[in-house]
């Protein structure tokens, strides 16, 4: 027995949290059902078994006392008192005793739907004639509630919650927007020790770091926490998770690349002290924070902008500068990158006029500072389709990545500068998330914008204060590229430039043709591949075709992950000084690994997998290795050695796992050598429970 103030602390024979049953109704039971993880707004039961003479049903009158916060005084954290009532109320912490004897209390507890999220503290509190009693029962985690239709987070569509919440795996869309690729991704929000780690994240934050009663108070508030995920999920200005970097080398880290999952990243930035992790890219970013939000319990969607503009001084252009050869000049801040990837959060946004609540778009890939920091969001979708760029948060700054204006400038060898080209319609193509329940591609383009060149649209431009771009004539002198398609890694690329005359007149012309590497999130890096140039002559009303390949041994070893290469061509008419310009991203295809599950997946028990790639580059590869990852399947990763492929040589590994929880899991396999890296493959395995 202990006195603090003037209450007495006394302590219980023990209490039962029907951890199973609980937390198998408040959808928790993955996470772990070892302790009590509960969703506001919900009741859940426990009972409290009392040591002799501790307790008289018939005459003692208690209240419950829950707090949370890591102080157990009133100035820190939030503490509320609740005595027992007749029914639950579901909008506020409330509580029902269901039988009670001299020996034990049973309990429905509530909490409020508004309730502070994270660690609590419950304890009964007793006052007797003399004195106050408190018995400390346990300590209990609090989410948020999307099931419950009080919580800020509510969604009513199953297959919704199911996919946005409950489903610990993936796929990320990346490549550009010619040729989507597909990138599983193991979320892993259930596993036991993640959901720790995620509320160990909101601790560091700088908000918690200077204030922790001030944070503490705002933790029910949906629109807080992702402020601080977003901030936290980079460490540019605080404790944060990943560090990122764009160049090489990485060898002091992982390349990001190399990620298949969220469970390790976390992992690592826990075990070392919270050291950033090296290192994340916007689809780590952007993964690591939906990992986090669907384990807080709000549900959250991976989203890829094709085509993403980062606009730095908001005047809604991007402009872009090539040399008469073709060859791209050093780049302004602004850029455009082949693909973006933030997150969208579902929630109302009683904190703005009517109107902006759904899906609010969270971008935690530091590019700029919000309110000091660098975090982005949540902006809502639906402002940033309106043009409304008053809201909060940072809504012209998404605005801009989906709509901005492209302008190509060409420097002449007498430093003269021209505009050579404008286009109002390439940025923000193709807006694309998983599809719920299914591994498809839902474009959801249309949630962003209205459709381009649209009376819509150009009302949106003029709401942003955006100038209207005044129709162009057509240009007499026209270029375009082609590719043949598909294009593999490993063969001969072919590209074809066409020269259209619209003109009646003859026209002898300079073709010059560039080959660049390119990285996706900028327009290239400056290495050239090859460069072509020819003396054509056009006829009136014709068009020319001419054309350039390129090798494997031309390209192969410029290539990066995303295996982009910038072709660019510039034709000028050697009389009129007439010019076209244009240019074309593409992205080379990898070869696939397949995937084979030979037995009927059954929990903890074992199950076969056959795994093949061949290699189908003309170079051999060498220390090439399998990697292994799947939430509910392998614990961590699992390597699989192959050592060295030849030019056309299949490898065909047999690998042995056993499932630890039941249901759709996913399997991803990367594959990596000195000379081609992650290449990614997966399989769904649907694991059946054991017959009883």
């Amino acid at each position: 027995m202990a006195n603090t103030a003037d209450c007495v602390v006394q302590h219980v024979s023990y209490v039962d949290w029907h951890y199973a049953k609980n937390n198998r109704d408040h959808r928790t039971a993955e996470i772990s059902t070892k302790r009590l993880i509960v969703r506001r707004g919900q009741p859940f039961e426990i009972t409290v078994q009392f040591n002799r003479n501790q307790y008289d049903p018939d005459n003692d009158r208690f209240k419950l006392i829950a707090q949370t916060g890591t102080n157990p005084s009133e100035t820190s954290g939030t503490k509320v008192l609740f005595p027992p009532s007749d029914a639950i109320n579901k909008k506020r912490w409330s509580t029902v005793a269901v039988s009670s004897s001299k020996s034990s209390l049973s309990l429905i507890i509530s909490t409020a739907p508004n309730a502070k999220i994270g660690h609590h503290n419950l304890a009964l509190q007793k006052i007797a004639v003399d004195q106050t009693l408190i018995y400390p029962l346990g300590e209990f985690v609090v989410l948020f509630n999307p099931w419950c239709s009080e919580d800020e987070v509510f969604m009513s569509d199953d297959g919704q919650l199911n996919e946005y919440v409950l489903n610990e795996q993936g796929i990320i869309f990346t490549g550009s927007s010619e040729y989507i690729q597909d990138l599983p991704w193991n979320y892993g929000q259930f596993e036991e020790d993640i959901l720790d780690i995620c509320l160990k994240l909101l601790d560091n934050s700088r908000k918690h770091l200077k204030n922790p009663a001030k944070d503490y108070a705002r933790r029910s508030s949906p629109v807080y926490i992702c402020r601080i995920v977003s901030a936290m999920v980079n460490c540019n200005d605080d404790n944060g998770i990943l560090f990122g970097k764009w160049d090489a080398p990485y060898s002091d880290g992982v390349y990001p690349g190399k990620w298949n999952g969220s469970v390790a990243i976390l992992r690592q930035w826990n075990h070392s002290g919270c050291q950033p992790v090296c290192y994340g890219q916007c689809w780590v970013f952007a993964a690591v924070a939906c990992t986090v939000l669907r384990c807080l319990g709000i549900p959250t969607r991976v989203v890829t902008n094709f085509e993403s503009a980062h606009d730095t001084n908001g005047n809604l252009i991007i402009e872009s500068e090539y040399d008469e050869e073709g060859m791209a000049l050093e780049e302004s801040e602004d850029s455009i990158w082949n693909f973006h990837v933030w997150v969208e959060s579902w929630m109302a946004r009683y904190d703005l006029r009517p109107g902006n609540d759904g899906w609010q778009a969270l971008d935690p890939t530091p590019q700029e500072k919000s309110e000091g920091i660098y975090c982005c969001g949540p902006a809502p979708v639906k402002a940033i389709k309106e043009g409304e760029t008053d809201i909060y948060y940072d809504v012209p700054f998404i605005f801009a990545e989906v709509n901005a204006d492209c302008e190509t400038w060409v420097y002449s060898d007498k430093g003269k500068k021209f505009k050579i080209d404008s286009n109002t319609r390439f940025v923000g193509q193709r807006i694309s998330t998983k599809c719920v329940g299914s591994d498809g591609r839902e474009d959801i383009t249309g949630n962003y914008k209205y459709p381009e060149g649209s009376e819509e649209e150009r009302r949106i431009f003029q709401l942003a204060e955006k100038r209207k771009v005044p129709l162009k004539p057509e240009k007499q002198l026209q270029l375009s590229l082609k590719t043949n398609e598909p294009v593999y890694n490993g063969t001969t690329v072919k590209v074809s430039a066409v020269i259209s005359n619209k003109d009646s007149t003859k026209r002898n012309c300079t073709i010059k043709i560039n080959a660049m590497k390119k990285k996706y999130n900028s327009s290239s890096n400056g290495k050239c591949i090859k460069k072509y140039q020819e003396e054509i002559h056009v006829a009136g009303r014709k068009d020319k075709t001419v054309e350039m390949e390129m090798s494997y041994h031309e390209y192969g070893e410029l290539l990066d992950k995303y295996n982009l290469i910038r072709l660019t061509a510039f034709v000028v008419d050697a009389e009129t000084n007439e010019s076209a310009f244009t240019l074309k991203d593409i992205a080379l295809i990898n070869p696939n690994i397949t995937i084979q599950v030979r037995d009927v997946p059954v929990l903890s028990q074992k199950v076969i997998i056959e795994i093949s790639f061949e290699n189908i580059l003309p170079v051999g590869l060498t220390n090439c290795v399998f990697t292994l990852e799947g939430a509910g399947l392998i614990d961590g990763q699992l390597e699989e050695w192959i050592g060295t492929l030849n030019p056309g040589e299949v490898v065909t590994k047999v690998i042995s796992i056993i499932p630890k929880k039941i249901g759709l899991k996913k399997l991803t396999v990367d594959f990596d050598s000195d000379n081609l890296k992650d290449v990614k493959g997966y399989t769904n395995i649907d694991v059946q429970d054991r017959e009883k």
